[in-house]
């Protein structure tokens, strides 16, 4: 088993040049197209040829944790289940189970939460290296008065969080006003200092996939270090056809200007085997660099109990019950 988890995931841990940006490029992003027909092909061909079995897929799921920011965004969320779920970060598989399969210090990459909790999501992750994410930014709509979006992120910025998950104004993507979208994304981006921003596109609500990868294309040019799909709270979330649009802008960004922008999927995702779709997806169009959390997330809070399940079932042969992976 450990043989193939060096094979599969092992790569070398390299700390990336930050995204700090460019001017925005007018030019460039009235130049870009997608192409929705092929796209949904090549996204509906992807499930069935991506398969792995047996010790692999025991890998990729393990790799599928790492990259997860385990989630809860509820408005009954309380601080004994916050301090549940990163009690499950800490831990999120049996020892047991990681004892047979060869695997050690696996966490999720980060714990992703309200602004009002991140102080107790800090405190019960006090001595390991999971950071704190915080959404910010009147999540989930965004449309609070800029001046308190903000001062919101300084907030969480001040009370411990190491990454701020912001929302954009979707009406400027809507009405094609990308200067106003650089700015805002360029201002949200400078509030959050040193703390990693993802940008989070709406994507359900943007309306074609040329308006998804032009919208990506201009936060990341704002500096942006990830694009995220949804907030988790639209009618449609993370999709493949979604998913290749904001990659290929990743692509096309990184070879204009060789700096990496991570990628993160959020809602929607619920299945272990739809996580190892968008493992493979992401390996085949930017290259087994971006399967490391710095560059890769997950935004999940039901898909940890089914990768669970599918890891007990390679080690025991026999499914558990839901109940016994209980996740916050």
């Amino acid at each position: 088993m450990q043989t193939a988890i060096d094979e599969s995931l092992q790569l070398p841990q390299i700390q990336e040049p930050r995204n700090d940006g460019m001017p925005l490029d007018l030019d460039w992003v009235a130049s870009v197209q997608a192409n929705t027909s092929a796209i949904e092909r090549r996204a509906k061909t992807l499930p069935g040829r991506r398969s792995v079995k047996k010790s692999h897929q025991a890998a990729w799921l393990c790799k599928a944790i790492s990259c997860m920011d385990l989630t809860t965004l509820s408005g009954d969320d309380t601080e004994a289940r916050v301090r549940r779920l990163c009690a499950k970060a800490r831990q999120p598989v049996s020892p047991v189970i990681l004892d047979k399969i060869g695997m050690t210090g696996l966490t999720t990459g980060a714990v992703c939460v309200y602004h009002d909790m991140v102080p107790t999501a800090v405190d019960a992750l006090r001595g390991t290296s999971i950071p704190v994410a915080a959404v910010s930014t009147g999540f989930p709509a965004g449309l609070s008065p800029f001046h308190l979006r903000i001062s919101e992120i300084g907030e969480s910025v001040a009370a411990g969080a190491e990454e701020i998950d912001i929302v954009i104004s979707r009406r400027h993507v809507l009405t094609g006003n990308w200067q106003a979208l650089y700015d805002e994304m360029k201002e949200m981006r400078a509030a959050c200092g040193h703390a990693h921003v993802k940008a989070i596109l709406a994507t359900g609500e943007l309306g074609t996939l040329r308006n998804v990868a032009k919208a990506s294309l201009v936060c990341m040019m704002a500096g942006a270090d990830f694009i995220k799909t949804s907030t988790g709270k639209e009618p449609v979330n993370a999709t493949l056809p979604v998913t290749l649009a904001m990659i290929r802008a990743i692509r096309a960004y990184e070879a204009r200007t060789g700096l990496k922008v991570g990628y993160k999927p959020a809602g929607g995702i619920s299945k272990a085997k739809d996580a190892i779709t968008y493992l493979a997806m992401i390996k085949d169009e930017l290259g087994g660099r971006w399967l490391q959390p710095d560059l890769f997330r997950f935004g999940a809070s039901s898909l940890l109990g089914d990768i669970e399940r599918q890891l007990e079932h390679y080690v025991t042969g026999n499914y558990s019950a839901n109940w016994r992976h209980p996740i916050g």
